[in-house]
């Protein structure tokens, strides 16, 4: 009786494994352009989109530009190392709640030159945007200024120019998502903004409203 030896798997050869990488590229492009596009972006070539059912499941709600608050703005006056303001800064706090595939914008109007502090979080991985939209110029002419992945951000910010500036965050899975958010600042006002193409101004606080301990 002869003695079988167990077979080992031949390693694959050059031209199997380009073939190998070759499909799967194949096949990852086209689930970008048959499913993702469609889906994430509206961008339907081959007309997939319509016939899956899954054509503009997260739109982009375009929206009007947002005016700039009445009245007098809080723009800093530079004394050397020292930035004076015509009036006292707010602080804000906030958390929000995204369902499955939903985002949402929130805003500070700031005039140029002045500064803010941040800091947030989520309790999963989001998409992310931080960004500006400038006084008087149309809803898709916003300036990014970080887009990294992130799912916790602590900084500051000194606006370039006068306009509303903040966070576009998306929830890009099937669970919800919690931000929390506080920032304090020489802005103005806030706005939020919804994937259903709401908007809603919100009250900032000012320092009055900071409990004062005495000694």
């Amino acid at each position: 009786m002869r003695s079988q030896r167990a077979q080992q798997p031949s390693a694959m050869s050059p031209r199997s494994l380009v073939k190998a990488i070759g499909i799967a590229l194949f096949a990852a492009l086209a689930l970008l352009v048959t499913v993702i596009l469609p889906a994430e972006y509206g961008i339907d070539p081959l007309g997939t989109g319509a016939a899956l059912g899954v054509s503009g499941l997260s739109p982009r709600v375009a929206l009007a530009p947002v005016p700039p608050p009445a009245g007098d703005t809080l723009a800093p006056v530079q004394a050397g190392a020292i930035a004076l303001y015509p009036g006292a800064f707010s602080y804000d706090a906030r958390e929000f709640i995204l369902g499955p595939y939903e985002y949402l914008e929130y805003k500070y109007h700031l005039a140029g030159g002045a500064a803010m502090f941040f800091s947030w979080s989520a309790s999963a991985d989001v998409l992310h945007d931080f960004h500006g939209d400038r006084d008087g110029a149309a809803a898709n002419a916003a300036v990014s200024f970080d887009s990294q992945p992130r799912r916790t951000a602590d900084g500051s910010f000194l606006a370039p120019f006068a306009g509303i500036h903040g966070w576009y965050w998306e929830n890009p899975g099937g669970s919800s998502i919690s931000i929390r958010l506080t920032t304090a600042g020489f802005y103005t006002a806030a706005h939020e903004f919804h994937f259903d193409g709401t908007r809603i101004e919100r009250e900032v606080r000012g320092l009055d409203g900071i409990p004062v301990q005495s000694h």
